[in-house]
């Protein structure tokens, strides 16, 4: 087994996640069969009880496991299918230890970080490392360790003493460190020092990083390369610049320019190595399909625009939607578009109970009404509903495409419910338990007392129904009579009231008929919602039906994509 540990320094949020991705990327292209663990510091068991605007968005696995976004990235480009034993926290360590602990399995030691956190560490990645994650059904060549925050800080160590200990138990040759750091830029001048200290820190905890990839706003000059290789003892060679790009898919190729699968091949020393032909080829379609991408992308200054507004609760950080926006741009390039995304603030369209000031106000609903599509994605709690119940009665009405994704589609039940059925106070329990026509409810198997891990999640059956061979997104999904999509929900629309929402299509329910799935309207360019969260699942090279086909309405191509669809 092959070990890539990505750790970082100076500061955290500089690209680990992406360069980590990309570098595995690179290795499959090699036909090695890559797959990918994420440590996080933090005590949380995992990412399902925080805040989007916290640590950003909660990425959700086939076993329903609540993880960090970095998961989201690592499938994306490996295009493999991660488990929740991918995702590393201390919370999640400490937790096994003390089980076995109780359980006697030390027989009376006394338990300590080291060794046993730092052995529980070790273990747990060679167990997930040899799992298989991809179709071939096989142990992969390859395991990509990403460290989150940085290097220094307390919550960490534990951590990085492991990786010095995997590093001599995995042997010469296979394991690399590549360690993130940033040069800034100040008054015109690359600046090497906080890079020298970073280095001097994970040497000082027993680690010498094998390549510096580091971060910067502009390409590295020559002479910070060689000081930079100077004082943090590796070559000049060893030392790669990360500069800012027009988008993080252009980073696999800015690696490779500057010799990364050169290095990767003498220091894991895999010409050596025996690789099967068919994934050799396969690796080698991949790389020439992301070249391909790559490169419309740099074409894309002079692609027609389609303008997507976003109207959500947590628009102050964009890494709460991390996987909706790569869904869109997944969906943009596919319909050679350029993506121009507009975020809305959901409170801001709401006057009655506007708590910012009209010109807020009048700009969202400007920005709202002059877009080509509304996307509505998931969230919890009351703030902003009125908002996004407004936008969907604005793209229902007019008619403008519209995609609700979870919370969205629940809030455009709602908005039906009161502008064309005649329930005027018809609303969801989850933001008043008074509702007198609670068209959502709470789910009754889920425990209300619990929050971690408590809810509707992971990979899950819909099924299309009856006489529905008319709808859009069905098509989108080749007429297949049954999909499969990860869920992360507690509430659903209430199986009571459907017969009263006559003209709303409930075209999927789960395998049981009971639960509503989708929605969508004939009469419409494109209305659809999805109590399910396609995002989880969108890639690179193949982007998720529901977010292609809305993208492709909103750009005014749907029939032409739809047609490319059963094409293939």
């Amino acid at each position: 087994m092959k070990y890539v540990l990505v750790s970082g320094g100076v500061i955290s949020g500089i690209g680990k996640g992406i360069i980590a991705s990309s570098t595995g990327l690179l290795l499959k292209t090699m036909g090695l069969k890559v797959t990918s663990i994420k440590i996080d510091p933090y005590l949380n068991v995992d990412a399902g009880t925080m805040a989007p605007t916290e640590h950003g968005e909660c990425f959700v696995l086939d076993d329903g496991g609540e993880v960090d976004l970095d998961l989201g990235n690592y499938e994306r480009y490996l295009n493999i299918t991660l488990t929740r034993e991918s995702s590393i926290t201390t919370g999640k360590i400490y937790q096994h230890v003390i089980e076995r602990e109780r359980r006697g399995d030390y027989l009376g030691k006394t338990v300590q970080v080291v060794p046993h956190i730092t052995n529980g560490i070790q273990d747990w990645i060679e167990r997930v490392a040899r799992q298989p994650v991809d179709d071939t059904n096989e142990e992969p060549d390859a395991c990509i360790i990403e460290l989150g925050g940085t290097v220094g800080d307390i919550e960490s160590a534990p951590f990085i003493e492991a990786m010095r200990q995997l590093r001599r138990r995995a042997g010469r040759d296979n394991f690399i460190q590549i360690h993130v750091s940033l040069v800034p830029i100040v008054e015109g001048e690359q600046k090497t020092k906080p890079t020298q200290q970073a280095i001097r820190e994970v040497q000082s905890r027993g680690l010498s990083p094998d390549l510096i990839a580091c971060r910067c706003l502009e390409p590295l000059i020559e002479a910070t390369t060689n000081k930079i290789a100077m004082f943090c003892q590796v070559e000049p060679t060893q030392v790669i610049g990360v500069h800012n790009v027009d988008s993080t898919y252009h980073v696999p190729m800015l690696l490779e320019k500057q010799g990364l699968i050169v290095q990767l091949r003498e220091m894991f020393r895999l010409d050596h190595l025996t690789l099967a032909p068919a994934l050799v080829a396969k690796g080698q379609q991949i790389w020439h399909d992301w070249k391909t991408l790559t490169s419309s992308q740099s074409r894309r200054m002079h692609l027609d625009e389609v303008t997507i507004a976003l109207v959500g609760k947590y628009t102050n950080l964009h890494d709460s939607y991390l996987s909706v926006i790569k869904s869109l741009e997944h969906s943009a390039m596919a319909c050679n578009r350029k993506l121009n995304l507009v975020w809305i603030d959901a409170s801001n369209l709401e006057k009655a109970t506007m708590e910012s000031s009209a010109e807020s106000y009048h700009k969202a609903w400007h920005d709202l009404c002059t877009a080509d599509g509304v996307l509505v994605p998931g969230g919890f709690g009351h703030r902003g509903t009125e908002g996004m119940i407004a936008a969907a009665n604005w793209a229902r009405t007019k008619p403008k495409p519209y995609l609700g994704i979870c919370l969205g589609m629940q809030l455009a039940v709602i908005e039906y419910a009161r502008n064309v059925c005649g329930l005027k106070e018809a609303g969801s329990v989850e933001l008043d338990e008074r509702t007198p026509d609670p068209v959502v409810i709470f789910m009754p198997e889920i425990d209300k007392a619990t929050m971690g891990g408590n809810m509707r999640l992971g990979l899950r059956a819909t099924n299309f129904q009856e006489k529905t061979e008319w709808s859009k997104l069905r098509k989108l999904y080749h007429g297949e009579p049954s999909i499969h999509e990860r869920h992360r929900h507690r509430y659903e629309v209430n199986p009571a009231y459907i017969d009263r929402l006559s003209g709303l299509n409930f075209i999927g329910k789960d395998e049981t008929g009971e639960r509503m799935e989708i929605i969508e309207l004939k009469d419409h360019p494109f209305f659809v919602g999805v109590q399910f969260h396609p995002e989880y699942l969108s890639r690179v090279l193949k982007p998720s039906p529901p977010y292609l086909g809305f993208v492709a309405a909103s750009a005014g191509v749907l029939e032409q994509v739809i047609s490319k669809t059963h094409a293939n």
